[in-house]
């Protein structure tokens, strides 16, 4: 189960980033920027479909957020004991897609709250999602930065190894 010597990882990896970067608490970038530019109808489909977006979000941490955290963190320990204690590739590379990704999550919700307590007014709202997408980018960035070295070490370490 090689991972990193793959192509459609490094592939998903890419697309899994973009989108990431793209929808913003699950509203496309490309609307944020519409509802800047233009306003009128745009800024009216933004507030409503971050207050939908917000609201949900908001509600699944309010009800079983403790449950999710608990099952995030078993999980992630267990992809990190199995990669990095137990030398499984596969489980290093779900662990460097799940790890970032909880980050991710924890700013979702986050930013959430905070567009919550700001009101849904659409120039807040594009501010506040803009500051969310750029930080989702830099966290990608390193993610990103990080598993392509651990990559070439595990490339180059199983090539010296010959196995």
């Amino acid at each position: 189960m090689r991972s990193f010597s793959n192509l459609w990882f490094w592939i998903a990896l890419a697309v899994f980033w973009s989108s990431a970067s793209h929808w913003v608490i699950g509203v496309p970038f490309d609307m944020i920027a519409r509802a800047k530019r233009v306003g009128g109808q745009s800024a009216i489909d933004l507030e409503d479909l971050t207050r939908v977006n917000v609201n949900r979000l908001l509600y699944i941490g309010r009800v079983s957020g403790l449950w999710i955290l608990g099952f995030t963190c078993f999980m992630l320990s267990g992809l990190a004991m199995l990669g990095f204690v137990y030398e499984v590739e596969f489980a290093q590379a779900v662990f460097c897609f799940a790890f970032p990704m909880s980050i991710i999550g924890l700013l979702s919700l986050s930013t959430a709250r905070l567009i919550e307590s700001e009101g849904f007014e659409a120039k807040q709202i594009s501010k506040r999602l803009t500051r969310h997408r750029i930080y989702t980018q830099l966290i990608g960035t390193v993610a990103i930065f990080c598993t392509a070295l651990w990559g070439m070490y595990q490339n180059l370490s199983i090539g010296m190894l010959g196995g």
